[in-house]
């Protein structure tokens, strides 16, 4: 049975879930080119800010998310996440050479001091916004969505990564991102939209009702997700998270060196142009596909995503003309949302009930922490004797190349092998 979802639910569901995304793919994909244009990054100072984000978001997850259990709320953290989420993104707009300079006189190298703090405050920001999204507001929609209805929910949610990239590429479009001042007014407007959302959420959001009986001992709501007997209680959900962390790794090899391919490496300087039509396509495939998994159940609805997913990867590796490069992306995309689709509705049908906060730990622990260590360091191994090229100021940077997409795609059949698996056992147990 279906429960009818009332406008206001969409609303806060849709500027809440969107707005995150926007900061998130802000850091997830511009991040990287940031400390790379303004900082000559390497890439395994990309593969390390990325690594300890992830290890900030799961604890962050893990500990706010046992801790809004036992408090029995989650519209203070979500609220009072998203506007500190959005101050410590108004803070990156201070990370330029001539306030590092200032401040540090003496710094033997900018850049390294440039990126130093960038991966300081990326870890500060991704603590807030873990608190406030992947914590509280992932329970809280858990909550607010009865079992009928959440493969149509995740659909939709699962649309807002892709519209916060056309977002991002959209307005991104008008900026010129060699230059320092660009930035300050992309942070500057960024974090005032996640601060405002955050205080609209004080008047709109309606708490969900938390049973908190069972949620007493606060360190052992903590490590609820990872004892073995929960895990034995919950088998089939565990078999869920660990092939989501494969698919996370394979999407965590090339993602953060996604832009500077197309840009560095494709020289596509309009590839907002082509992206574009990419992220529209993907966005309505990943809409219409959520509803599948209501009637077909995991194994079915899952696996098209994965081939996707692998077609999108074999064309980025084997093709460079435009025509391609947008088929290949929109088949790595559409895999991607559509497979974080299904992953996201099995996982929360799988919850034990009055567990939601706690079972976000060992969500975020398969979804980011895992994918977010392995994947950007075999994407940095492989990258490791990439071309490099001289930039005007006579540093040199290295050149993203095709190997990303072949190593991820050799994730992408280990999955298949645990899928296989995972079907094999649910056969026998009929």
């Amino acid at each position: 049975m279906r429960e009818k979802l009332s406008g206001r639910f969409w609303a806060v569901m849709v500027i809440f879930s969107l707005t995150g995304q926007i900061a998130w793919v802000i850091e997830n994909m511009y991040f990287n080119v940031f400390i790379y244009k303004m900082f000559r990054a390497e890439a395994g100072e990309i593969s390390l800010m990325v690594a300890l984000s992830a290890v900030t978001a799961t604890l962050t997850t893990l500990f706010v998310g046992a801790f809004s259990d036992k408090a029995g709320k989650r519209k203070i953290f979500i609220c009072m996440g998203y506007i500190l989420w959005g101050v410590s993104i108004l803070i990156f707009a201070m990370i330029r050479t001539d306030v590092i300079s200032g401040l540090f006189p003496h710094a033997v190298s900018l850049a390294s001091a440039g990126v130093s703090a960038v991966i300081i405050m990326d870890c500060v920001m991704t603590f807030f916004g873990s608190s406030a999204n992947d914590a509280c507001f992932n329970a809280w929609l858990t909550e607010a969505v009865d079992p009928g209805s959440r493969g149509r929910v995740e659909g939709v949610n699962s649309m807002m990564p892709l519209l916060a990239v056309l977002v991002v590429f959209g307005g991104f479009m008008s900026f010129d991102l060699d230059k320092a001042s660009s930035w300050t007014l992309i942070y500057s407007l960024t974090g005032v939209l996640v601060l405002l959302i955050g205080v609209s959420g004080i008047f709109l959001m309606e708490d969900s009702k938390v049973d908190t009986s069972a949620n007493k001992n606060y360190i052992s709501n903590v490590l609820y997700g990872f004892r073995p007997e929960t895990v034995r209680a919950h088998r089939e959900l565990y078999l869920v998270l660990l092939a989501f962390t494969i698919f996370g790794i394979s999407v965590q090899i090339f993602m953060p060196y996604l832009i500077l391919y197309y840009t560095v490496t494709l020289q596509m300087k309009n590839y907002v142009l082509i992206m574009a039509p990419a992220i529209i396509l993907a966005s309505a495939a990943t809409f219409f596909y959520g509803r599948i998994y209501d009637s077909a159940g995991f194994i079915r609805s899952v696996i098209p995503p994965v081939l996707m997913l692998a077609c999108g990867y074999l064309m980025l590796a084997f093709f460079k003309s435009v025509p391609m490069v947008f088929l290949g992306s929109f088949f790595m995309m559409a895999g991607d949302l559509t497979g974080m689709a299904v992953f996201g509705a099995a996982i929360r049908d799988l919850t034990p009930e009055n567990r939601t906060g706690m079972i976000q730990g060992i969500r975020i622990t398969a979804q980011v922490l895992i994918p977010g260590i392995i994947g950007p360091f075999i994407g940095a191994l492989v990258l490791k004797n990439a071309d490099r090229i001289r930039n005007d100021d006579g540093t040199m940077s290295f050149v993203p190349n095709e190997n990303i997409y072949y190593a991820a795609l050799g994730a992408v059949l280990c999955l298949g092998l645990v899928l296989y698996w995972i079907a094999r056992r649910k056969v026998k147990e009929k």
